[in-house]
């Protein structure tokens, strides 16, 4: 008799399996796209899950006007800063402008001892910023800053000009996000490798099989007598980039004027001292893990339409 462990999750989406290369996630900013000037993503750092008590205002829904409890995700969002300026020409680096040299990059990259000023720019296609997060205003215990490129909306000159006033100041999650959806990329929970077991769901063999309990029957047929990429198979296990589309947001607050942290803090992450946004449902990752929010590359009409309010966390 054989032991069901779970369901199948070797989804064929993701290939490779390979670990990420890097824990802050890369973003193609291209299909992006958001009404008015300013970032297009965000950097935050994972709290933990909650249950939320919400009220539903959502039209038509079937607990309108009810109190109702929902899955949630504190993300911290501490603030962000300009590093770089970085203007594109046929999908090409044209050239790179240093603005900041903050002593908390030292860990990062070689700082010159000079800002430069950025200068009226014109041959360009585009133009992106480098930021990094002032991860150390957290309570995560990490120095050194995240740091990736953030892609901007508006027309060329509307980014220049407001590139040019957030040189040298903090840029808030409240700044970029207000309400709606939005995606998150994240590396998620490594776990090194694994057989097929765990890494794919199939089930155990009979005890009296040979060969092993814990591997499939069979490989591959006689013919065509190779192993295809479809057979479950051992190897690397988490520690992937992943995305999860159409996570609405919940709340956006600060600490100082709304605390939610209870007594002790967070479950392996302590307390929240800056920013922070709540996100229904889950993301990836393990707690304190950095990851990009941005904007909702393909929005849900269904989540869309939801008008939930929070009431407390438990």
């Amino acid at each position: 008799m054989t032991d069901n462990n779970g369901i199948h999750s070797g989804s064929l989406q993701f290939y490779p399996r390979v670990r990420a290369k890097k824990i802050m996630p890369s973003v193609n900013w291209k299909p992006l796209s958001k009404e008015g000037v300013g970032l297009m993503g965000f950097i935050g750092y994972k709290v933990g899950m909650v249950s939320a008590h919400v009220a539903d205002s959502t039209e038509h829904s079937m607990t309108k006007d009810k109190k109702i409890v929902v899955p949630a995700t504190i993300v911290e969002c501490p603030v962000l800063k300009i590093y770089s300026v970085r203007f594109y020409k046929n999908n090409k680096v044209l050239k790179d402008v240093v603005v900041s040299n903050d002593k908390v990059l030292k860990r990062n990259v070689k700082l010159s001892k000079t800002e430069k000023t950025l200068g009226d720019e014109a041959d360009f296609d585009d133009v992106r910023v480098l930021v990094y997060s002032d991860v150390g205003s957290t309570g995560i215990g990490k120095k050194k800053p995240d740091m990736i490129e953030m892609g901007l909306s508006g027309s060329n000159e509307e980014k220049i000009n407001f590139i040019k006033e957030k040189i040298g100041k903090d840029i808030s999650v409240s700044e970029v996000f207000g309400e709606g959806l939005v995606d998150v990329r994240a590396v998620t929970k490594g776990f090194g490798t694994q057989g097929p077991v765990k890494r794919f769901g199939i089930a155990l063999k009979d005890h009296k099989s040979e060969k092993g309990r814990r591997r499939p029957g069979s490989l591959a047929p006689w013919h065509p007598s190779r192993v295809t990429f479809r057979a479950p198979q051992a190897g690397q296990t988490g520690f992937h980039n992943r995305i999860a589309y159409n996570n609405l947001i919940l709340q956006i607050g600060k600490i100082s004027e709304k605390d939610i942290n209870g007594n002790g803090g967070f479950h392996k992450y302590g307390n929240v001292k800056t920013e922070y946004m709540i996100l229904k449902g889950s993301i990836p990752g393990p707690k304190k893990r950095g990851l990009v929010i941005t904007q909702a590359m393909r929005p849900s009409k269904f989540q869309k339409k939801k008008k939930l309010e929070v009431l407390d966390l438990r």
